[in-house]
């Protein structure tokens, strides 16, 4: 009896090295950390095709064909094709089907854009355009072999959220194929690199507790729910410290500006870090990290936080509860807006200088060097 080959069967796990391809079209932040992070770790012999990270809507338009040219050209062909949800892969396996008909292909969920929560201003929204890049990320999963979620809450949504959102089409909806992408669907959890923050760790001796803002400069991570409760505390007599870290962009929230000038006093740090030391110093700094974020498919910058000691403040939603299991840390959690401050302010309350929490026992199986053997055995178990 012949050896199976890689791609040749998915009932059989047969671990050997594969050419995987990362087809990237938004080559910046997370996505190029996850696809870096990958191809260090893995086992298997990974490539990057990739654009650069700017333009999102573009790229989801126009990547495919830039892309495909790219592919065309090399002249190794590889055992799979893993491209990124930001890639229209049915336009680039059309593109490419001379050369890639029988390449098995899959794709990972960083996001989509059928359950992410449009900015209100953002003009696509008012013209119903926003349904077209959800569009494309439906028929990329149909056209895929295998779709990855990088957390179980990010496929359930999505998975849900298809019904809604074909039901607004005139005919031929598609409901049917709802099951045939949960069928191929599987949860591969964010790899990080969690282990290279152990060199700057640190002893916490803050005097007052010192709160953590480590996300993107975005609407969908609510900065206004948490600045100006910030501000109500300050008002209300509360001592703290402020770190505010993460990437801004022209159009952020003016909420930053006005925190900026009201906790003047509080802020041990405010902008972008220049460099990961600097970064990583200041999160093993950081005592509390309240969390006011609308929507997150993972959250990568909390997890990072509570590795690094940090006590998270969280919604009772979205991804959070995969992290921190809501049975045994009940308290960590807020229902809702509402119910935020009062958390918040029990902490400040109850916070005393010196006090450890050893977060990283909760992510830790989320580090690459831990994490990259399910990775490797997913890519290696492919359908026929």
């Amino acid at each position: 009896m012949s050896k199976p080959s890689c791609q040749a069967f998915f009932m059989f796990v047969y671990v050997c090295q594969m050419k995987i391809l990362i087809l990237e079209p938004f080559f910046a932040g997370s996505h190029q950390q996850w696809a870096e992070g990958l191809q260090r770790h893995s086992e298997h012999e990974i490539s990057l095709l990739t654009l650069p990270g700017r333009h999102w809507k573009w790229r989801m338009y126009g990547g495919a064909v830039a892309l495909a040219e790219k592919f065309m050209a090399l002249k190794d062909r590889p055992d799979l094709l893993l491209a990124s949800d930001m890639l229209d892969l049915t336009t680039f396996l059309a593109l490419t089907k001379t050369k890639s008909a029988d390449i098995p292909a899959a794709i990972y969920f960083h996001e989509n854009q059928i359950t992410y929560p449009w900015s209100p201003d953002d003009a696509d929204v008012a013209s119903g355009r926003n349904n077209q890049y959800g569009f494309i990320n439906y028929t990329s999963a149909l056209a895929a072999d295998r779709l990855f979620f990088n957390s179980h809450f990010h496929r359930t949504s999505f998975l849900e959220a298809l019904p809604g959102f074909l039901g607004q089409f005139p005919d031929h909806k598609g409901m049917h194929n709802i099951d045939t992408m949960k069928n191929k669907s599987h949860v591969l959890s964010l790899g990080l690199d969690l282990q290279r923050f152990d060199a700057y760790q640190q002893k916490k001796e803050n005097k007052y507790p010192t709160l953590l803002w480590n996300h993107r400069w975005e609407y969908d991570k609510n900065p206004d729910l948490f600045f100006n409760s910030l501000i109500k505390l300050k008002n209300n007599g509360y001592h703290f410290n402020l770190i505010v870290l993460g990437e801004s962009y022209q159009k952020s929230p003016p909420v930053f500006n006005q925190a900026k000038k009201e906790l003047a006093g509080n802020i041990l740090h405010f902008g972008f870090a220049d460099t990961f030391a600097a970064y990583a110093s200041l999160l093993w700094e950081a005592d509390l990290l309240p969390v006011t974020s609308q929507q997150d498919f993972f959250g990568g910058s909390v997890v990072e936080a509570i590795y690094c000691g940090c006590r998270p403040i969280l919604p009772k939603r979205l991804a959070y509860p995969e992290h921190l299991p809501t049975e045994e840390h009940h308290r960590y959690f807020y229902e809702d807006a509402d119910n935020f401050y009062d958390v918040l302010e029990k902490f400040l309350l109850n916070w005393q200088p010196g006090q450890s929490f050893d977060g990283s026992k909760y992510v830790r199986h989320y580090d690459w060097r831990i994490c990259i053997k399910k990775y490797d055995q997913a890519f290696t178990v492919l359908p026929a």
